[in-house]
């Protein structure tokens, strides 16, 4: 009987997080692995866009309870067993699904705040099944963190 490949989940918010995300679009093809990231006005290579949100927004309850809806189907129809991400929002629904379906977790901090936790990092490292620093110095911050160098 064949074994089945992995499915990986690349997930994160636009911009920055994904640019660092786009790094490991070398797992996708290796392991049938989709990316999903936040619709806006510049062109991406990600499967599934969703809308654009942040802790600032009036509308991000709304918004927030779109995406969830949007990641069930996403769930349901590639069934993933690993979920990478580099953050913000737009992960917070596939981190609840890894947990609610226990599939494998890993967070990558960003590159962007080597002297200061997130708040996405603090909330997602502890249900997180690797937790991962691009920067030795974010180590301090978090008691699961491993250094495994930078993306870019």
């Amino acid at each position: 009987m064949k074994k089945r490949v992995p499915r990986i989940c690349l997930v994160s918010s636009s911009g920055g997080h994904f640019e660092q995300l786009q790094k490991l679009k070398p797992l996708i093809d290796k392991y049938q692995g989709f990316m999903v990231t936040e619709k806006t006005k510049f062109n991406t290579e990600s499967k599934y866009l969703m809308i654009q949100t942040d802790l600032k927004d009036k509308l991000m309850i709304l918004k927030m309870f779109i995406n969830f809806i949007k990641t069930i189907f996403i769930w349901i129809k590639e069934k993933p067993d690993f979920i990478i991400t580099t953050g913000t929002m737009v992960a917070y629904p596939f981190y609840l699904l890894s947990i609610i379906f226990h599939k494998k977790f890993i967070f990558i901090e960003t590159f962007g705040r080597a002297n200061m936790p997130t708040v996405a990092g603090k909330k997602m490292e502890k249900h997180s099944d690797l937790f991962i620093v691009q920067w030795e110095s974010q180590k301090k911050f978090y008691k699961k963190a491993i250094y495994g160098g930078c993306l870019y």
